[in-house]
């Protein structure tokens, strides 16, 4: 059950897709002077060495995010993916390749901790099980001294939702949830668990953002949950979005090592998102196609 590291394959080119599309979606929500409940079920280590020894088993940070490194310097890049890279680069030195890869929670956090919504009191819930990185993840967040404004676990994300959904009122009446949910799929019942958890959290917060990870493999389960996720968008009657990246690459059966390509499905994605995921991924995916012929890019959403 925890045979999945995240080391092996932080800042691939499906971090960059899920990092880029959460990091478009909490910036948007954190335009309005609101507290945010952010949950991240499933946290990993935190943040990961791009030149440790496990990073360099696969390389796929080399055909991921070191690719993109080179379009940093570039002008005029859409300002979702712009701001992707910038998170990133605020991560490690100036000079030199990138030598630090910052997973969804320090991304998070790192906008929260920003001047402007440091006063907003806004949560970050994390949650991690594996035994190696729930201890990480927990050292951390400890030297970022956040207090009480991050919380780290080690538990079940799926069942902390029920825990936290609906979130406290704040001022004025306020309940706002952005949920990150990316499991590693390693085995099987994550996709059912992630179809129930979702159901569950439309019934028991309809209003909530939710991201959901999932990887493009030659597995049943895998073609068949972002079309569940849209009929229980539907059925909730909450909008969606549905982005893929596919790198052209070899297709693989499973969701390790030789991932090919993955998706993110997000519900009640804010009204922005669509329009810059169209002009962020076209460059993205030029940097990181291993076999252009078959490359491609896609977003769908039921506002067309």
């Amino acid at each position: 059950m925890f045979s999945y590291r995240h080391a092996f394959h932080a800042g691939n080119h499906a971090d960059a897709l899920k990092h880029l599309t959460l990091l478009a979606c909490t910036r948007h929500l954190m335009q309005k002077p609101a507290p945010l409940q952010l949950i991240d079920t499933h946290a990993g280590a935190g943040i990961y060495r791009l030149h440790g020894a496990d990073a360099a088993k696969s390389d796929e940070a080399a055909r991921g995010i070191a690719r993109l490194q080179a379009l940093a310097g570039e002008q005029r890049l859409p300002a979702a993916l712009q701001a992707y890279l910038d998170a990133v680069a605020s991560f490690n030195a100036k000079a030199g390749a990138w030598r630090t890869y910052p997973g969804s929670p320090l991304l998070l956090f790192s906008l929260m901790d920003s001047v402007p919504r440091r006063a907003v009191h806004d949560r970050l819930h994390l949650f991690e099980l594996h035994p190696s990185d729930a201890p990480l993840l927990a050292a951390h967040v400890a030297q970022l001294r956040a207090g009480r404004r991050v919380r780290v676990q080690c538990s079940d994300g799926f069942a902390a939702l029920k825990r936290l959904l609906p979130p406290p009122a704040a001022a004025g009446d306020s309940r706002r949830a952005l949920v990150l949910i990316d499991p590693s799929y390693e085995i099987k019942s994550d996709y059912a668990r992630v179809q129930g958890a979702i159901g569950d959290a439309l019934r028991r917060f309809a209003s909530g953002v939710y991201l959901i990870w999932h990887p493009i493999i030659a597995r049943r389960e895998a073609h068949e949950l972002p079309r569940r996720l849209r009929t229980l968008a539907n059925q909730a009657q909450r909008g969606w979005l549905h982005a893929l990246l596919h790198t052209g690459a070899a297709a693989s059966s499973a969701p390790g090592g030789g991932l090919a390509g993955s998706g993110m499905f997000v519900i009640n994605p804010p009204h922005t998102l669509a329009d810059a995921l169209r002009e962020a991924l076209p460059p993205m995916l030029g940097a990181l196609a291993q076999e252009a012929a078959r490359a491609h890019w896609r977003v769908e959403c039921s506002m067309g």
